[in-house]
């Protein structure tokens, strides 16, 4: 009896254990859902404030960027007209200085014509003194040893009228030269006081210039300083794109360069063939993007440049600027994580041409150039720091440039112009090897 009791109650209990827990294990589960979810709403909460905060943060910069660019356009609008008063002062000083050695020639002409004066007075004063003493001697003779002396009375009477003539012909001569002389030498005197009202111009018209370049020398300054101020603001805002488009998702990396392409293609309006000629051209599709150190750049170019610079030294701004796109694709490489012997293109043979290697990745942008184009590159890939080996921002850059250059359509026009503008100079075997790919650009996968 006791044992079917037992088993009675056994039975109960393992009926109504799993009514029991049922409810509880639903209740627990339930619960732990709904933190799960309550988790997940909190998350997107958090991430939408931080997109909003971003948002908000970028266009405050984006504002500060359009205050300070609408300033430096004043500045440079300043600028011209100080560079256009320079100009207009400097022309004033050449054409001051001009007259003032006009003047000088002038005055010396005067003082020549004094000394022929003179020396054209002292001849007279001399025939005038020796006529004076023939006269004096025929005069002196008593009147019958003149008539007694002479073949023909009526001679005498002609030589007195004679001398008498020329006399007053001398005397006549002297005074016009005397006359002449003092008109010169108060001409001379007039010029003289020109030539001194001249300097006294061009020396306000110096201090002038050197207040004006004084002038355009600050606002140059300001001008330098405004830029600086926007490219730093201009490297936070992209930043932020790039934080961004990786809490929104929006970052875009290719799987291949046909997929690059479109995507660049796409969002720049520039043909999927341009960009393949292009890229064909310069790296062949991304194989081949340098294969030196900049330190072997460096080396190279500095040796082809200093023995130009013994013909001229014009090539000095090109060895400055070597160096500063040296510091620059330093920070780069620093900034990516990469080694400073991460190879980029040679300095190519003088005998080609006279440049300097350096070119980067998949577009082969120098450094400087690579920096202009980064903020524009991130808005479209989301990357926060643009990498020019990267595969995404390579073709971009690319893309972005030729847009620039106007190259929208594929005509052979534009792809010349486009040439032009991306390798600096005009190559026929670059810019027929960029047409032909242009058009044939399925050939490359096959």
């Amino acid at each position: 009896m006791k044992n079917n009791r037992k088993k009675l109650l056994l039975t109960v209990w393992i009926i109504m254990i799993p009514i029991f827990v049922a409810p509880q294990v639903s209740f627990w589960r339930s619960a732990s859902q709904r933190a799960a979810a309550a988790d997940a709403v909190d998350a997107l909460a958090a991430d939408q404030e931080a997109i909003e905060e971003k948002k908000d943060e970028a266009e405050d910069i984006a504002k500060k960027i359009e205050k300070e660019e609408k300033a430096k356009k004043l500045l440079e609008q300043n600028l011209g007209q100080i560079q256009g008063a320079v100009a207009s002062t400097v022309k004033e000083i050449n054409k001051t200085k001009s007259t003032i050695i006009e003047t000088e020639k002038t005055i010396s002409r005067k003082e020549a014509e004094i000394n022929n004066m003179n020396n054209k007075i002292e001849l007279q004063k001399e025939m005038l003194k020796s006529l004076l003493q023939e006269t004096y001697y025929n005069q002196s003779q008593p009147i019958l040893n003149v008539v007694l002396t002479s073949a023909n009375f009526a001679n005498v009477f002609s030589d007195t009228d004679h001398l008498l003539t020329v006399e007053d012909k001398i005397r006549e001569v002297s005074a016009e030269i005397t006359e002449s002389k003092s008109q010169i030498e108060q001409d001379k005197s007039e010029l003289a006081e020109v030539k001194e009202e001249h300097e006294e111009i061009l020396d306000d018209n110096v201090d002038k210039k050197q207040e004006l370049v004084a002038v355009q020398a600050d606002v140059i300054e300001d001008i330098e300083s405004k830029e600086a101020t926007i490219s730093k603001l201009q490297k936070q805002l992209a930043e932020l794109q790039g934080d961004l488009n990786a809490l929104s998702g929006k970052s875009y990396n290719a799987k291949d360069i046909r997929d690059a392409v479109e995507f660049a293609s796409g969002r720049t309006g520039v043909p999927e063939g341009v960009l393949y000629g292009f890229l064909k051209m310069e790296t062949n599709l991304g194989a081949n993007t340098g294969k030196c150190t900049y330190k072997e750049v460096e080396r190279v170019a500095v040796a082809n440049y200093k023995s130009l610079l013994k013909k001229s030294s014009k090539w000095q701004a090109s060895i400055d600027l070597l160096y500063k796109r040296q510091g620059l694709f330093y920070d780069l490489v620093d900034d990516l994580g990469y080694s400073k012997d991460k190879k980029v293109s040679c300095t190519p043979n003088p005998k080609n041409y006279i440049g300097q290697g350096g070119g980067m990745g998949i577009p082969q942008f120098m450094s400087d150039v690579w920096k202009g184009y980064s903020p524009r590159i991130t808005s479209n890939t989301g990357h926060k720091t643009p990498d020019p080996w990267d595969l995404t921002d390579g073709v971009m850059a690319m893309a972005l440039k030729l847009k620039g250059a106007g190259a929208t359509s594929d005509s052979a026009s534009s792809i010349k112009k486009a040439s032009i503008n991306y390798l600096g100079t005009f190559n026929n075997n670059y810019y027929s090897g960029i047409v032909y790919w242009s058009k044939n650009y399925k050939l490359l996968f096959k």
